[in-house]
């Protein structure tokens, strides 16, 4: 048994409180080397005195679940609810050949009567747990670069405003989109099923893309004005969609006023302590001598420690709430950002709107950021990266990427994982169908995979009608309205996945999940005591013949969700044929 693998901690992804009270409990082990573990688990001042006035420790043991495997390790969990909020505990694991007690204090050759040795979990609080907010898990988000959608009102049009998709983009030019333009493309939105939209950033600001923020009160003109945002927010609520904005408070832009003083006026500017400048006089060539995003000089980075700077940007994030209804804030460049400030914008958005959705851009490993004082959720780019490797550049085999997205899948606690921001293609990225090389069965294949993977999926504008792209600026091109440009059959197929996950509650995010490799196929099971969901995606070039076995304890009904007929009836397992590139999602109840 090799114990140099075998690891817990009672925080974070191995041991969090679920909103129902609920205990979970993870522990890792290396993979495929230990067959069982056992938890033994108690409340630690149960105790019960014997005949000889011996006090012994109330203790019990549970089977735990082997719940998923990566090319690593192998991950155990178990769900369980203390009668009095607090446990200790330790895992007993067997081998083939020995068995040993893993605690907090090592290991030993046996479970230990002394609880103190055992590992501390010291109250179950529900205000503790770590769940987003209900209406999020059963989101579908549209991200939407406001100037590339539609233009809506060429009266706000920007001095060299070019023909709508006259022209490749480019970092400067502009094609006049903007917020009238969702608002009469909302009935196209809600045909496609989406309930969330995402903006790219809509205030005042110099660039077409709007991260370089001047005003943060205001609406960009060549958006519109506030009243078209407020009716935007009102027309989206009554078709029951959600909309949230992109807040960029690591860094403003060049000519927010406050910079451009301290640029006038040196180290007597008021405002010099709104930014990290090293040094006087600012000097921006070659490199800047004050922080910035990347070393972009006309992206000065706020000094979120300076109590004027944090009011400031605290007031952004309530304004928005407050005066227009917004469901939710991504933030850009979170990372960048002192916790302390993010904790304190957490406070200060929910106490306006306790379901406010606060969703973090975050590239690696998050959890410092997901403890439940700061995020909801982070952007899901691990997920991106492994569909990439395995659909487009076919880097990594079937089971390498299953292994790759279940070691994701515990990094975070199961109910973060309900609320990540799952996607696939952005404004910072390649265009999903570009990527794959124009291959229309691999694209089909990735959007079955993200519209049925728990978390909350994100589709980003034109990829529904298979708009192709490169790397910015081409991936912001400007959206074609003539439904002759339109792949009919790729926006077809997302419609009637969106409208599967509605239908469908264990693809919204509800019961759980494992990875199964099934003779090359990739897929899950995801699962409830009365139900299952198996989706499988053949992404070789070559038929799959599969024999497909049921968890439930009792013959069951298999049923094809897209194609709606019932595939068999009555059995615990079934052969299914999956030809080359297709996919098939399977109800079993």
């Amino acid at each position: 048994m090799q114990i140099e693998s075998v690891y817990h901690r009672p925080t974070d992804n191995y041991a969090y409180v679920c909103a129902n009270g609920d205990l979970k409990i993870v522990l890792r082990t290396k993979k495929n080397d230990i067959h069982e573990v056992q938890l033994i688990a108690g409340d630690p001042y149960d105790w019960t005195e014997d005949s000889k006035g011996q006090w012994e420790w109330n203790k019990e043991t549970a089977p735990m679940k082997l719940s998923g495997t990566d090319s690593l390790f192998d991950y155990w969990s178990i769900t369980v609810r203390p009668p009095f909020h607090r446990l200790r505990y330790g895992f007993l694991l067997i081998s083939q050949s020995q068995s040993i007690f893993y605690c907090e204090k090592g290991f030993y050759d046996h479970p230990l009567k002394d609880n103190g040795y055992y590992f501390c979990f010291p109250f179950v609080h529900t205000s503790d747990a770590t769940d987003v907010p209900k209406w999020v898990q059963n989101t579908v988000w549209y991200q939407i670069f406001p100037e590339r959608f539609a233009n809506g009102n060429a009266n706000n049009d920007p001095q060299g405003t070019l023909e709508w998709a006259s022209a490749e983009p480019s970092p400067t030019n502009f094609f006049g989109g903007d917020l009238e333009g969702v608002i009469e493309h909302l009935d196209y939105l809600e045909d496609l099923g989406v309930n969330g939209l995402y903006f790219t950033p809509i205030f005042k600001a110099t660039s077409n893309h709007k991260y370089d923020t001047v005003d943060y009160f205001e609406i960009d003109p060549q958006f519109g004005t506030k009243e078209t945002f407020k009716k935007l927010i009102d027309e989206c609520h009554k078709r029951g969609i959600r909309v949230m904005l992109d807040a960029v408070f690591n860094h403003s832009g060049y000519y927010f006023p406050p910079f451009q003083d301290v640029l006038k006026n040196g180290e007597a500017s008021i405002y010099k302590d709104w930014f990290h400048i090293r040094e006087f006089p600012i000097v921006q060539e070659p490199r800047p001598n004050y922080d910035t995003f990347a070393f972009t000089p006309f992206m000065p980075k706020f000094n979120t420690q300076n109590p004027e700077v944090k009011q400031y940007l605290l007031d952004v994030g309530r304004y928005w709430v407050k005066e227009f209804d917004i469901d939710g804030w991504r933030l850009d460049v979170a990372n960048e950002v002192d916790h302390q400030f993010w904790r304190e914008f957490r406070t200060a958005v929910k106490e306006i709107k306790p379901d406010l959705y606060i969703l973090g851009e975050i590239w690696h490993d998050s959890m410092p950021w997901l403890r439940g004082d700061q995020f909801d959720s982070v952007m899901n780019y691990p997920f991106q990266t492994n569909v990439l490797d395995l659909f487009a550049r076919k880097t990594i085999s079937s089971r390498k990427f299953m292994e790759n997205m279940t070691s994701v899948l515990f990094l975070y606690p199961e109910t973060i994982n309900k609320g990540l921001f799952n996607l696939v293609g952005s404004h910072d990225t390649p265009r999903i169908l570009t990527e794959c090389g124009e291959n229309l069965d691999d694209v089909k294949q990735i959007f079955t995979l993200l519209l049925t993977y728990p978390g909350t999926p994100c589709i980003y504008y034109g990829d529904e009608i298979g708009l192709t792209g490169g790397m910015d600026p081409g991936c912001r091109k400007c959206m074609p309205w003539d439904r002759k440009l339109h792949n009919q059959e790729l926006f077809k197929h997302i419609q009637s996945l969106i409208s599967l996950r509605k239908k469908e509650p264990l693809l919204a995010n509800h019961g759980s999940i494992k990875w199964e490799y099934e003779s090359g196929l990739i897929g899950f099971r995801k699962y409830n005591q009365e139900k299952e969901v198996l989706v499988l995606i053949n992404p070789h070039d070559r038929k799959v013949n599969v024999n497909l076995k049921s968890k439930l304890v009792r013959a069951a009904e298999w049923k094809d969700l897209l194609a709606s007929k019932i595939l068999q009836k009555d059995s615990s397992s079934i052969f299914i044929d999956i030809p080359a590139k297709q996919f098939i999602i399977i109800s079993v109840q």
